[in-house]
């Protein structure tokens, strides 16, 4: 039996269950990082929530571990690539706090639709106001739901009891689910302007942060209401704050901010806004859950049984050939989801060279968990990503051949009217994007692209470079590939940080530009 290393509180149950598996619960709490890397050298197990930092330099002091655990669903905390290098698992609790999170947005929807906590501090503080607080029902309103992952099907599903009119806007789910769930899918705009309220349930990354901008509330509906119990920064508070006091939106619900914790938002002196200090997961029962998922992930990790929770793969499990592939075939998946601009109907993955019948199988896991890296709050892993392609309605088609015309491995995803290859090359065995759309192209992938379709003609690339240049962007690596007919050409960019929205709109309206795309990691 093992010791499992807990630095932070965890729900009694889940430290009985260990110990009843006959593992050592070792509880050291408030660990400097210097005492958790001390402390961590002969753990078999570490547990941790959120304030506990697990660096390389940690999983290096515990030579014996074999699994990290997060007690609940975030993992910025935790180095998964060196933990995956060093072939220890990282497991998380992704569904322990969901139904508290979806709670916790009908609870702020109610409440700012009755004007709950106004009309509760006005009584309290001895004024009887049953005309100032009046409210609105639910029922009959068309709810906008942002997102359909767990926490916003939840929601959607809580929200038709009351008897509303549910749209949606997720690119990662089928038209299909979506009717099976009683919600209409339109794009975001379209939702602004004809939802009554607007729930939002996105993950924050850099497609997401600041989403919900001053532009999208100027084209929503009038007297819009909005929830947000996703993630601070998906909605810009200073934005928000204007649309309420010009009266395009009439009032908000928010559990979450940009910069927590926080005690000051130009959001908390409009008293048409109700806000809670990031309580989607604080109920007892999430605690709980969290406590005890991690617990019963923890010991099946350390018996080797399957563990249905794992965010990685440990390194041991792949074989030499596939594993230098797997984060090219991770960032092919990012790639193809941004071009598509959501999830196609079918995703064709061709293994060519000496990958085939290689245990491919871990690359399209790979792929998947590119192609979902934006589409969901909890982290993707290499458990979930098939449960979700399935959820979303996804076919997947595999095949492999041994011939490679121009490269010695190749990998190469077909969905919709795109296409993305790409290829180790080189000593050091570096990725490579080789083809784009079926131009023919060679840059390395980063964590910032931009792919430009245009007439295959003179200044167009000076053109490009010019709008980027006035926007303060810099271009670190650049391809260009035409066509097979000649007429169009596609530029293929490495920028050195996010483009600008508004640079984004003059390369769209730029004459001799058909089409713009960003790839965001």
């Amino acid at each position: 039996m093992g010791r499992v290393l807990v630095t932070e509180k965890l729900a009694q149950p889940g430290l009985e269950l260990m110990a009843e598996a006959g593992h050592q619960v070792d509880v050291q709490l408030g660990l400097s990082p210097e005492e958790l890397t001390a402390a961590i050298v002969g753990a078999d197990a570490l547990i941790i929530r959120s304030a506990t930092t697990v660096t390389a330099e940690v999983l290096a002091a515990g030579t014996d571990l074999v699994v990290v655990g997060r007690a609940g669903i975030g993992l910025d905390n935790v180095d998964v690539a060196a933990a995956t290098e060093r072939g220890v698992m990282v497991v998380n609790a992704p569904q322990s706090n969901i139904l508290s999170a979806a709670e916790q947005a009908m609870a702020l929807l109610l409440a700012q639709a009755r004007n709950i906590p106004q009309a509760h501090a006005a009584l309290v503080a001895g004024k009887w106001e049953r005309s100032k607080w009046e409210g609105v029902e639910l029922h009959g309103k068309t709810l906008g739901v942002i997102g359909l992952g767990r926490v916003g099907a939840l929601v959607a599903q809580r929200a038709l009891a009351f008897g509303m009119h549910l749209v949606a806007y997720d690119p990662f789910v089928s038209v299909d689910r979506a009717k099976h769930m009683g919600v209409e899918l339109m794009d975001l705009e379209d939702l602004m302007a004809t939802s009554d309220f607007v729930t939002v349930h996105l993950p924050k990354n850099a497609e997401t942060l600041g989403l919900i901008g001053k532009d999208l509330l100027a084209k929503s509906k009038p007297g819009l209401r909005l929830i947000n119990t996703a993630r601070g920064g998906i909605v810009d508070e200073e934005a928000l704050a204007e649309a309420i006091r010009s009266g395009q939106v009439q009032g908000a619900g928010l559990d979450v901010f940009a910069k927590e914790p926080t005690t000051e938002s130009p959001l908390f002196e409009l008293p048409s806004v109700v806000v809670a200090p990031h309580l989607g997961a604080s109920t007892a029962e999430a605690q709980d859950k969290a406590g005890l998922t991690i617990a019963e992930q923890v010991i099946l990790a350390l018996n080797g049984d399957f563990v249905p929770f794992a965010v990685n793969v440990a390194a041991t499990d792949v074989s030499e050939t596939v594993r230098p592939f797997m984060g090219l075939a991770e960032q092919l998946g990012k790639i193809v989801s941004c071009l598509n601009d959501g999830l196609p109907n079918v995703l064709e993955i061709e293994y060519q060279g000496g990958l085939a019948g290689a245990g491919t199988g871990i690359l399209t896991l790979s792929v998947l968990k590119g192609l979902f890296a934006a589409a969901t709050e909890e982290p993707v892993s290499y458990v979930n990503a098939p449960q979700m392609a399935a959820e979303r309605g996804l076919e997947v088609r595999e095949t492999s051949t041994v011939t490679a015309h121009d490269f010695v491995n190749l990998i190469t995803l077909r969905s919709g009217d795109h296409a993305v290859a790409g290829t180790l090359s080189g000593p050091r065995s570096e990725p490579r994007l080789v083809m784009v759309d079926d131009h023919t192209v060679e840059v390395p992938p980063a964590p910032h692209m931009v792919v430009v379709r245009n007439d295959d003609r003179a200044g167009m690339i000076g053109a490009v470079g010019t709008i980027l240049g006035d926007a303060q962007v810099s271009i670190s690596s650049m391809a260009v590939g035409p066509s097979a007919t000649g007429h169009t050409a596609l530029m293929v960019l490495s920028t050195d940080r996010v483009v600008p929205a508004a640079a984004l709109e003059e390369l769209r309206s730029t004459p001799g530009i058909s089409d713009v795309h960003t790839v965001e990691s």
